[in-house]
């Protein structure tokens, strides 16, 4: 009796009171503290100013520096990936989209945008070695971004705007190597030019 009493009364209570932040918005405030600091350099209270809530609010809802970590990676990661497929559409071709690709890469290496940094290449650096968690999201996020460029090589070489003899698994490899490497001359700060870079990059393509 006492236990369904219980039941009922907790079945009774009004539901609990709705999130008064938004929290993409939230997370994308998150998400520059992290670019421009770094993990370690990053406190509760950086947080909290930036993504204008209560210290007490960030541990209700991600329970710790950790947590809001990893929702934050998951959030910029996931918009990253989208302004990479954008930029690819705007190809005619699986080479023309690749090279979409790379501009795109220039494009946010330089400026205010470039000095922030990039999520994984930072975290990579800083967290990979000590952080197994971190790291498996690095490595899988990076393996998505070279299977995504392996594939517009394909499409490039069924389309006939790539050559066959194009080695495509080293070639996406290189590039990778290449887009990161793009993010961490932005961080920085040095002169980029776009066109001459991509230019030397896709006659790996030839």
């Amino acid at each position: 009796m006492q236990k369904a009493a219980r039941r009922s009364q907790s079945s009774a209570r009004p539901p609990g009171r709705p999130r008064e932040f938004d929290m993409d918005i939230a997370l994308d405030r998150a998400v520059r503290v992290f670019r421009e600091r770094g993990y370690h350099a990053t406190s509760i209270g950086d947080l909290a100013a930036a993504m204008r809530l209560a210290t007490g609010s960030i541990y209700k809802a991600f329970r710790d520096k950790h947590a809001v970590f990893l929702a934050a990676f998951e959030r910029y990661t996931a918009r990253r990936q989208e302004q990479t497929r954008s930029a690819a559409a705007r190809g005619a071709n699986g080479r023309e989209r690749l090279r979409q690709v790379l501009l795109s890469y220039v494009e946010q290496s330089q400026g205010s945008e470039g000095r922030r940094g990039c999520l994984v290449v930072g975290s990579a650096v800083e967290l990979s070695a000590v952080d197994s968690v971190v790291g498996a999201r690095v490595s899988a996020q990076l393996a998505t971004n070279e299977s995504f460029i392996a594939g517009l090589i394909r499409e490039g070489q069924a389309d006939g705007s790539i050559p066959r003899h194009v080695a495509v698994d080293d070639t996406a490899r290189l590039m990778i190597c290449i887009t990161q490497g793009l993010r961490v001359v932005g961080k920085a700060r040095l002169p980029l030019d776009g066109d001459r870079l991509v230019g030397a990059a896709m006659k790996l393509l030839a």
